[in-house]
């Protein structure tokens, strides 16, 4: 059975850093994101909605930009079960939505940079203005996405993480780690 492939690889009015997508996202967090259609969903709720099934396969084709950030989507989603699951006592929401944002705006490695786990798959940015514009792309998506993440992980109201969620805690998308 292959693994589910991002929906905007067919999106032809991205901008692209490198080899990857720059795709439009619902936000009120501010950055350089373009705005995406409050009643469609984003490359966010997509990356939500296939982590679980994703995070069970070894290898992914990449079958277009979209999947490159797709797939930095899902290692940081892993990044972020991992910091929730090593908390010393079960956090509330609110502390979870407290580590998950100080994870989100801490520094990480972007394609071509030596610490990035994937550079074989990805093109580095062309110019100095790119790496930075991914950079903070990156920071502004990461923190919407942590702030989604925390909605549904304590979406039952007993203040306690899914724990169908979190039994993905583990896993490993590729066998791979942002390092976070």
């Amino acid at each position: 059975m292959p693994a589910y492939h991002s929906a905007f690889n067919e999106y032809s009015d991205a901008m692209q850093a490198g080899n990857m997508s720059i795709l439009p996202i619902r936000t009120k967090i501010r950055g350089p994101a373009p705005l995406a259609d409050p009643e469609q969903g984003d490359i966010i709720d997509e990356t939500l909605d296939l982590f679980r099934a994703n995070s069970l396969f070894r290898n992914f084709e990449i079958k277009g930009p979209a999947d490159r950030l797709l797939i930095i989507l899902i290692l940081y989603i892993s990044d972020c079960l991992a910091k929730i699951g090593s908390a010393r006592t079960v956090p509330t929401q609110i502390e979870a939505s407290k580590m998950l944002n100080t994870l989100s705006v801490d520094n990480f490695a972007i394609p071509g940079d030596a610490g990035f786990p994937l550079n074989a798959h990805y093109a580095p940015p062309q110019s100095r203005a790119d790496a930075e514009y991914l950079r903070t792309y990156l920071t502004q998506v990461r923190q919407e996405l942590a702030v989604r993440l925390v909605e549904r992980l304590y979406a039952d109201g007993t203040g306690k993480p899914s724990k169908w969620w979190m039994a993905f805690q583990k896993r490993r998308f590729m066998n791979r780690s942002l390092g976070s």
